[in-house]
């Protein structure tokens, strides 16, 4: 029996243009909208694939201080989910939820 070799999967591989990027966050919110650590995931995931000691420059945070905010074990504030989002060219927004309503999905 022969054996196979797989490479992990990394999401931040795939994530190429603002578009994909947008998407993948959208989807992110909509799979576990309650789940501050899944965003956090998904925004370092964002940030692996543009480039964190970039990112750590613009935000003025250490390349380490940017992983454990963004590993999901963390707990960062919003202050710096938001600093991280606009560094990485991104904004945040609040829509309704109910149906039907300006702006809701």
């Amino acid at each position: 029996m022969s054996k196979v070799n797989f490479s992990s999967y990394d999401s931040a591989d795939y994530l190429e243009t603002e578009t994909e990027i947008a998407e993948y966050l959208n989807a992110v919110l909509a799979e576990a909208p309650t789940d501050p650590g899944y965003l956090t995931r998904a925004l370092g995931v964002v940030a692996r694939a543009r480039n964190i000691s970039q990112l750590a420059r613009d935000t003025g945070m250490s390349r380490e201080g940017i992983y454990k905010a963004l590993s999901g074990e963390g707990n960062p504030s919003f202050a710096t989910v938001a600093r991280i989002a606009h560094a990485l060219g991104l904004r945040i927004a609040i829509l309704s939820a109910e149906p039907g309503a300006a702006g809701a999905r």
